[in-house]
Parts: C-alpha cells; sequence; structure tokens
C-alpha cells in the first residue's frame, strides 16, 4: 500500500505516527498538495492511503485506525467499553476538536496572534481532555495502552500544544498525557519528518488556502435544546444572512426526487446504497423487539436514503430452512413447504401493516437459492477452504433426529447461565458446541439427548484468517460500525478462529452437491446469509450488478448483537474464500436487545406484543414505529413500557408535534382563508431559520451515522423550537391589533406553516402516514419530498392549503391498563385444575414432573398415529394437545426455577 502525503497537511502528522506506531509498511509518497491523488474525489485530499486497484482511505482518521486494526494491537488491548469510548472520542475530535484547532491555528500561524486570544477558542476542548483523563483515571485515554485515539488527539493538538504556553498549567492530566506522547518515539520521528521549516511554511500556506470557519454546524451528539446555546452566538452576519437567503429562494434549490428505473440497479456516478435486515424465521411470528432490530431500523434508513436522493435497494426476505420448520410442519400436521408458504404470508402481512417498504421481500426455498449455495460451496472447495472432520453430536432418541442447536437447551459452560442454547448463550455472548452443555435437553419432547457421531465438512476460518482481519481492518476503519459490532467481532479475532461446520443432518434444507454428503443439508448460518444474494437474484436477474460490485455499493447490513458473528466473520469467511470479488458489508448496524416490561417477550406464555396483535390493539403502525424508534436499543438493552408508550405518545406526538403541526395550519385556515400569508423576515425570525437549520443538519449528520434513535430528537426539537416560535409571537393576539403586529403575525403563521412542511418530509423515514397526511392536508408537492442540509420555504405566500384536522389521539389510562392485562402472560388459568391445586400447596416441582411425563407420553402417541397413516384430524387434535403440554410444562418450569 502507498502512504501520499503533502508537507502542508495537518493530517501528516497523525498518519506518519500512526504507521511508526504500528509499523504499517505503506510506501511513502511526498506529493504537493494540489496532488489529485484519489481519481473519484473532485479535489485533491490528502494524505491519501492507495490499498489496492481504486480502493482508497482519504479520512486521516481512518487511516490511522485502519493501521492500527491491521496490528491487532487494539483487538488485543480493547474491550467493549475501550472500544465505545475510543469511537465517541474519534467523533467528538471530527465534530468538535478539528473547528477549535482550525480556528486557533488560523488566528495563531496566519495572523500570528498569541494569548487568550487563541487560547479562548480551545479552551473547552482542552478542558474536556483533561477531565477525560482525570475521570478515567488512566494513562491514556481510552485506557492503559495507547492507542489509534492518542496518535490522532496528539497529532491535532501538536502544532498548537508545541508552544507550552497554549497549555495551561491547571490541566495537569492533559499536560502529563501530552509530553508522554512527545517522548514516544514514533511521536518523535514523526515530528522530525514533517515539522520542518519548510513543512511549517506550507502549513501556514496551506490554512491560507483554507481559512478558518466557525463551524456551525458541527454540534456535540446531543439533543438537549439550551436557551443559553444561541445559534447566532457562532455564526457570523453574513453566515445568517445566506440562510435567510436560502430560505427565501424557495424550492427552486431542491433537487427533484430520484426516481430509479425499475429493477432498481447501481447508477454509475451515484451513491449506491443497498440494505438487508437479518432474515427472518419463517416459522417465528415476529414480537416487537425482532420488528425493531431489523426491518424497521432498516427500513427507517432505507426511507431516509430515497429523500437524500440516494440510489437504494432495500432487501429481505424469509430465511426457511432448517430444524425449526420442520418441528413446525410436525406440530402443525403440514409439510415444511406448506409451513413455510403459510408463515411467508404472515411475515409479509405484518411487515406490511407497520409500512415496511421493502423493494423486494423474498424467500429462501427458491432454485436460486440452491444454484448460488452450490457455487459458493464448489469454489470454496475447489479452493481447499473445506475440511472434513467427524463430530459429536446430540441426538433425540424419543423423536429419532439429530437435534439442530437451537433445539437444544442447557447449562451454559462458561457462565452457567440454565437456558444457554446448543449453539450461543445468550447472556454471555459466547458459542457453544451443542455437546458441550450441561445437563442438555431436547427443546422438543425434553428429554434427554445422547451423543452420537457424524462426519461433517467445515469451513477453514483459520485459513481465511488473514483475508478477514485486512478486510475488517478497512470495513471498520471507513465505515460506520455500530460499537457492539466492532466489539463482538474483535473478540472473534482476539479468540482465535476455529473451523466452522458448515453441513447438517436434517431433510429439509439446501442440499450438498458432494458424495458421501448427500443425505445432508447445508447448516443455516452458512446457507441463510446467502438468502441476501438468492432473494436479490429472484428480484433481477442482473443481481450481480450489486452483491459484485464493491467499488460502487455501499452495503448496510441491520440485525440484532446475536447476529453479529456470522455477518462479520462466518458469511464474510464464505465470500473471501471464493476469489470472486463480492460486496462485504461496509456498515453492520446492529442493535442490543429490546425486552418487554420487567422480562422477556414469550409467544407460548403469551407475554408481550407480537407483530400479528399489533394490529389489534387499536393503536396505529405509526405510533408503533414511532415509539419503537424512539426507544431503539443502540448502545444497551431497554424495555417496552405500556406507561411510557402513553407518556410518549401523549406528551411528545399529541402535545408536542401534533399540536404544533395544527395550530400552525389553522391559523391559516382561520385568519388568511387558508391562503399561506406573505413574510417579511425580520432579525428574530432569521436567527430561527438558524436553528431550524442547525437541527435540519444535525438530524442529517446522526441519520448518515445510522443514529436514527438520536435524529428522532432533532425532529422533536424543530417541533418544540416551533412551538415556542407561536408562543412567543402570539400570532393569534397580533392579527388584530397595529398594521405592524399584523404584519408580524402574517410573517410568524407563514414560517409556522413552513416548518410543519419541513416536518412532514423529514418525519417520513419514522412515520409514512403521518407524514403523508401532514402533506395532504397542506397540500405539499410530491417533488418537495427531498431533504438537503438546507431550510427552504416550500410553501409560499398564497399557496392554498387543504382541510386541517388532528393527527394524533390521547391514549387513555383505562385503555392501557386493559392492554397491559390482555398481554401480560396469565397462563395460569389454562392449567389443569390438579395441577393448580399442587401449585396452591406449594408442589409445583411436582406437578411440572408430572407434566414431563404427559409432554412425553403424548410425544409418543403422535409418532405412533403418523407411523399408522391415522386421519389428519386425529392426528392434528393430537399435535394440538402435545404443543398445549409442552407450553404448560415450560410455564411450570419456569416457575420452579423462580421460586428456587
Amino acid at each position: 500500500m502507498k502512504l501520499f502525503l503533502s508537507e502542508g497537511s495537518p493530517g501528516a502528522l497523525k498518519v506518519l505516527a500512526a504507521a511508526e506506531a504500528t509499523g504499517a509498511l505503506a510506501e511513502l509518497k511526498w506529493v504537493p498538495q494540489e496532488a489529485h491523488i484519489v481519481p473519484f474525489l473532485t479535489r485533491s485530499q490528502l494524505p491519501a492511503l492507495h490499498l489496492e486497484k481504486e480502493s482508497f482511505l482519504f479520512s486521516t482518521n481512518m487511516i490511522c485506525q485502519y493501521f492500527f486494526h491491521l496490528s491487532g494491537k487494539e483487538i488485543r488491548d480493547f474491550g467493549q467499553d475501550e472500544s465505545n469510548f475510543s469511537n465517541q472520542l474519534f467523533e467528538w475530535d471530527a465534530t468538535e476538536l478539528e473547528p477549535a484547532l482550525s480556528a486557533a491555528l488560523y488566528l495563531h500561524l496566519v495572523h500570528g496572534k498569541k494569548g487568550e486570544e487563541v487560547l479562548d477558542i480551545i479552551q473547552k476542548p482542552l478542558n474536556y481532555i483533561d477531565q477525560t483523563l482525570v475521570k478515567r483515571g488512566t494513562p491514556y485515554l481510552a485506557g492503559d495502552a495507547e492507542s489509534a485515539v492518542d496518535v490522532v488527539l496528539w497529532g491535532a493538538l501538536f502544532p498548537l500544544l508545541r508552544d507550552e504556553s497554549f497549555l495551561p498549567d491547571e490541566l495537569k492530566a492533559l499536560r502529563r498525557w501530552f509530553q508522554n506522547m512527545n517522548q514516544k518515539e514514533y511521536c518523535k520521528k514523526a515530528v522530525e519528518s514533517v515539522w520542518t521549516p519548510k513543512g511549517l511554511l506550507e502549513l501556514k500556506a496551506y490554512l491560507q488556502k483554507h481559512p478558518a470557519s466557525n463551524q456551525p454546524f458541527e454540534k456535540p451528539a446531543t439533543n438537549e435544546l439550551k436557551e443559553e446555546e444561541s445559534a447566532q452566538r457562532s455564526l457570523s452576519e453574513e453566515e445568517i444572512a445566506k440562510i435567510a437567503e436560502v430560505w427565501v429562494r424557495g424550492p427552486a434549490g431542491l433537487p427533484k426526487p430520484w426516481k430509479p428505473q425499475q429493477p432498481i440497479l447501481p447508477v454509475e456516478g451515484m451513491k449506491n446504497v443497498l440494505i438487508t435486515s437479518a432474515l427472518p424465521y419463517v416459522n417465528n411470528v415476529p414480537h416487537l423487539g425482532n420488528i425493531i432490530g431489523c426491518v424497521l431500523s432498516a427500513d427507517t434508513f432505507a426511507r431516509y436514503c430515497r429523500l437524500r436522493n440516494w440510489n437504494t435497494l432495500y432487501l429481505c426476505g424469509t430465511d426457511e430452512y432448517g430444524t425449526a420448520t420442520e418441528t413446525k410442519a410436525m406440530e402443525e400436521g403440514l409439510t415444511p413447504q406448506q409451513i413455510c408458504d403459510k408463515y411467508y404470508t404472515v411475515h409479509a402481512q405484518i411487515y406490511q401493516w407497520f409500512k415496511i417498504s421493502f423493494d423486494y421481500f423474498g424467500r429462501t426455498t427458491t432454485p436460486h437459492q440452491t444454484k448460488i449455495a452450490q457455487d459458493i460451496f464448489q469454489k470454496l472447495l475447489e479452493r481447499n477452504c473445506l475440511l472434513t472432520e467427524t463430530v459429536d453430536q446430540l441426538k433425540c432418541e424419543n423423536c429419532a433426529r439429530f437435534l439442530a442447536d437451537r433445539f437444544v437447551e442447557g447449562i451454559c459452560p462458561f457462565c452457567n447461565y440454565e437456558e444457554a442454547r446448543g449453539d450461543q448463550c445468550d447472556k454471555c455472548g459466547k458459542l457453544i458446541n451443542a455437546t458441550e452443555l450441561k445437563k442438555p435437553v431436547c427443546k422438543v419432547c425434553q428429554a434427554t439427548p445422547v451423543v452420537r457421531s457424524s462426519q461433517h465438512l467445515f469451513l477453514d476460518l483459520p485459513k481465511l484468517e488473514e483475508s478477514l482481519e485486512k478486510w475488517l481492518a478497512v470495513s471498520q476503519s471507513t465505515g460506520d460500525w455500530t460499537p457492539n459490532a466492532r466489539y463482538i467481532s474483535r473478540s472473534w479475532i482476539r479468540d482465535g478462529l476455529k473451523p466452522r461446520c458448515i453441513t447438517r443432518d436434517l431433510k429439509w434444507g439446501t442440499p450438498v452437491p458432494l458424495d458421501d454428503f448427500r443425505d445432508k443439508v447445508f447448516y443455516v448460518w452458512f446457507d441463510a446469509p446467502i438468502g441476501y444474494l438468492s432473494i436479490a437474484a429472484n428480484y433481477t436477474d442482473q443481481w450481480e450488478k450489486w452483491w459484485k460490485n464493491p467499488e460502487q455499493v455501499q452495503l448496510y447490513n441491520f440485525m440484532a448483537k446475536d447476529n453479529v458473528p456470522f455477518h462479520s466473520v462466518v458469511f464474510p469467511c464464505s465470500l473471501l474464500g471464493t476469489g470472486d470479488r463480492y460486496t462485504l458489508v461496509n456498515h453492520l448496524i446492529a442493535t442490543e436487545y429490546l425486552n418487554y416490561e420487567d422480562g422477556k417477550f414469550s409467544k407460548s406464555r403469551g407475554v408481550g406484543v407480537f407483530g400479528d396483535m399489533a394490529k389489534d390493539t387499536g393503536i396505529p403502525a405509526d405510533i408503533w414505529r414511532f415509539y419503537l424508534l424512539y426507544l431503539r436499543p443502540e448502545s444497551q438493552d431497554s424495555a417496552f413500557s405500556w406507561n411510557d408508550l402513553m407518556l410518549k405518545n401523549n406528551s411528545e406526538l399529541l402535545n408536542t408535534l401534533g399540536n404544533f403541526i395544527n395550530r400552525a395550519g389553522s391559523f391559516v385556515c382561520k385568519f388568511f382563508g387558508g391562503h399561506v400569508p406573505t413574510m417579511e423576515l425580520s432579525k428574530d425570525d432569521k436567527c430561527l431559520l438558524v436553528h431550524i437549520t442547525l437541527e435540519l443538519r444535525q438530524y442529517n449528520q446522526l441519520l448518515e451515522k445510522v443514529k436514527i434513535r438520536d435524529a428522532l430528537r432533532s425532529i422533536l426539537n424543530i417541533a418544540r423550537l416551533g412551538n415556542q416560535y407561536l408562543q412567543v409571537n402570539e400570532p393569534w393576539k397580533r392579527i388584530k391589533g397595529s398594521e405592524a403586529d399584523k404584519k408580524q403575525a402574517s410573517t410568524v403563521i407563514g414560517v409556522a406553516v413552513n416548518i410543519a412542511s419541513l416536518l412532514s418530509v423529514i418525519l417520513q423515514p419514522y412515520m409514512p402516514s403521518v407524514s403523508a397526511a401532514i402533506q395532504e392536508q397542506l397540500c405539499i408537492p410530491a417533488d418537495y419530498n427531498v431533504v438537503t442540509n438546507d431550510f427552504v420555504c416550500t410553501l409560499p405566500a398564497g399557496h392554498q392549503i387543504g382541510t386541517v384536522t388532528p393527527l394524533f389521539q390521547k391514549l387513555e389510562t383505562e385503555q392501557i391498563e386493559n392492554l397491559r392485562k390482555r398481554f401480560g402472560g396469565g397462563q395460569f388459568e389454562d392449567f389443569p385444575l390438579n395441577l393448580k391445586q399442587k401449585v396452591v400447596k406449594g408442589e409445583l416441582a411436582v406437578g411440572a414432573k408430572e407434566l414431563q411425563e404427559e409432554v412425553a407420553k403424548q410425544d409418543k402417541y403422535v409418532q405412533q398415529l403418523k407411523a399408522q397413516n391415522a386421519e389428519k384430524k386425529q392426528v392434528d387434535a393430537a399435535v394440538s394437545k402435545l404443543a398445549e403440554l409442552q407450553k404448560q410444562f415450560k410455564l411450570a418450569e419456569e416457575k420452579v426455577k423462580k421460586r428456587k
């Protein structure tokens, strides 16, 4: 790889120090500042790292992170806390520190200023670094060992703090850290190379060509409104005037919404975004946690991408192969294909009700799935990336089958969690071989399985580890991976990769096209992610333009955190091993878990709201969308709460958002006959436009980083600003006053209804039906459904609006209490009378044991009926009774555990 630097570039010091610190084998190329290295950029961007072919890194911080990822230093030294905090510091550097340093350096080096005039600009960020070091109590910013973030911040600060007069004595922790970094050999070498007399002149010339901006649009990643923080303080009069000028110019400056041809294919020169959400198991009805973790988060981002005029394709589908489907088919007396057909429709109807805007919703039981999966397998086989091993597996002799990992449950060998699955522990997150579980039981019949041997094929992950690490280093350096996704993938690398089994002794799956293995199918975690490719192939025969086009396509994967290992390690290795240039994930977006009230969702116990139940609550889909996105578990687990749902609906939606939009539109109808009035902006009006613009740009900044929950706060902040604007100006009073008052009322109402118009557009990714209702009421042209960084007047004076009606309804306490009871479980009343009596007497364990025996008897009876080809009605009745007994036993078992 080649590292291109110019002596005047402020980032040269950082990347040279990072290269020295990590021993990165990069060939250094010193070029003039104006050198055009990255071919697809319109202007010079240095430093730049040329990796291979047309692959470049041109963000200074990303290059530094890439060197550290490549060396493995942070993988060894960082836990999840350090990783999370390091990412926060990188974002703070870009949005807070760099703008301040740029302004300070410009004053110091170009204008020769010193002392407080310069120090005032950087005092706040310097204090923050000092407080960070004191609070964490570590010698380096993210932990006990230096990392990329130390090098980045040191390299940013050095040009100014080399003059110690800018480093206040009272900031002892900062001073100690900075002086420690100065003594590092790699920092000394970087300074010797860059900080030469010629280098100083070049830096001064660079600053003169790139004068410091006030950086008014970079705000901390918080959405709390603070009256003390006035937008005009950070903006010049000229910049305020420019924002007002853009607003007055109106929609003429807006681009037309992009309307892609069908099928949607990548377009050269455009930002091509491919979005996938983890494929849901077809036989599981998704609950609210499943919906927010995958399809709803991805849908919100896909809708945003379309508003930005990015060429976007959003794909998903049902994962239909495996033991889970076979078992469900047995329970319902159907074939596996019939089960898939039945529940595919259930899934499709649920997502349609939730307004999930898939471009294509497919499934994995297709000829394309077989062809593509077998093709990938054959290439892995030809390139010697597969191994054959004899495997000890758990077999349930009662069910007469080898048990898939997720149909075995037992005690985790690592943390002793009592309900660990046969492939992974939900508590500690470690991967498990089913035979390692303590006290394993078959989840179908609760019998104890036995160990049996079978030959299987394995993906040779250790052989692919080097290729994987190189790819991960680039992807995580250049892409937006959530902290949990970074940590989980790094922990796999840190612990060392092991061969991973890709076959199973099942009948329902993609058949293995290899002699001696033709009675087996591919394991779901090898096969299922290939479903993304086959679903695309079912959508268009030109699917490879998306999936074999890494130069032009940005791939976003959405999932819950338990899916991260398979999307960050196993699936990428499967594709890397083929030698083909597949599109691999650039941005891996993983959520934590959403719980239900004080526990977990459980379909069998009737606990929690599932997708097929939400529409029967009487609460509109957009309210569900809003609330789930409001509490989206982005950095830690969160919990659905009926009381909180009522509170957020009645306060944020009804009182804040709905109240503002309704008032703005109603004033136009009441005082101006439904026509938007004339507007003559005062200084205060222009300051409001600045506040709105700041929030709009914050909204964009957050959603570009896929911080979906935080961006929703920006929408609500704009609504709050609108409400405050109306309250302060009281147009309903001024309209009755003097000519000056009437003119001000006219302006306020006109500006307010334009804020409502903006809200209708930026709300669309979150609440598409409400967005459409606002646009219908205000008669907003469809061509205005596009988002830029500018707030423009889309409803000019004279624009006719329609009838304005309330958007939201109040949720009442009685209504919410009824729903809480309805979805709170309570299967106890369904238990047989003799078991109820045993529970009351405190003999629950005895009752559970009796139920287990009943389950085993009933299961045996079902198998006999099937062997005798009994009538379907008789089999169905027996299967139904078995399912009810299993449900009762599970509940009894959990009550025993709780009592213990």
